[in-house]
């Protein structure tokens, strides 16, 4: 996986981008899991660019310190409502908007496992237009997401460590009276999106995360994330 880096206004950033294959005037910001900004985030990146859009996954862990301190940071930060990864997150998405081939009013952020917190954040956040969080905490009290953007989100019915996310989420977008498409997979676990390195798969298997790519999930969810991008972003250049 090549990384390029990011000029912020805060600082460098690593990052992995992924140019669209027929650009759109559409991006996405993709947070990588708990595991980091690997092969697998690329892969997903990949996928978002082959559907027309300029995907760009930060590591959101360079700065925060060795493992596992950066690590800690990162969902200390989580738990306090954002702090400074939820600002990089958001610096991303200005840094883009200001780009010629990106419409600024067509950026969504998309959130898988702790990105997927993230992910929740930024779209209670103002900085984007859609958003896509999977398997990702929730926030119990919604006064810490008080201005959502349309979001589809996706849960693992197995995901005994996130459980009760889906409802909680729908709760917010119901009492917000904002367009969504939250979902419980009842078969699929935590990651289900993901495809990890062969050593890395037996760890999360066991409860309570039952970790596993799950591929009928996994398709449906990437056919209704496209499906709901496409819906929210339609007046996006084409």
């Amino acid at each position: 996986m090549q990384t390029v880096t990011l000029a912020l206004p805060s600082g460098s950033r690593r990052a992995y981008v992924a140019e669209a294959t027929a650009p759109t005037g559409r991006a996405v910001v993709v947070l990588h899991e708990l595991l980091g900004l690997n092969d697998d985030m690329a892969r997903i990146c990949d996928r978002f660019a082959e559907a027309g859009y300029l995907a760009v996954a930060p590591d959101l862990f360079e700065g925060l310190g060795m493992a596992p301190f950066c690590v800690a940071r990162a969902m200390r930060a989580l738990a306090d409502g954002g702090g400074p990864v939820l600002a990089i997150v958001q610096e991303i998405a200005d840094v883009l908007g200001e780009r010629e081939d990106v419409d600024r009013q067509a950026i969504g952020v998309a959130g898988f496992c702790m990105g997927g917190g993230f992910a929740v954040l930024a779209a209670g956040s103002g900085a984007f237009t859609v958003a896509a969080p999977f398997y990702g905490d929730v926030p119990r009290d919604p006064a810490k997401v008080p201005a959502l953007c349309p979001t589809v989100a996706s849960f693992g019915g197995k995901d005994l460590v996130f459980r009760g996310g889906a409802d909680r989420l729908r709760e917010h977008l119901e009492r917000a009276e904002v367009p969504h498409d939250v979902k419980l997979y009842p078969e699929a676990g935590h990651s289900f999106m993901s495809i990890h390195r062969p050593a890395l798969r037996p760890l999360g298997y066991l409860p309570p995360m039952f970790a596993r790519h799950h591929p009928e999930a996994a398709a449906d969810a990437w056919e209704r994330v496209l499906t709901f991008f496409d819906r929210h972003l339609s007046h996006a250049p084409v």
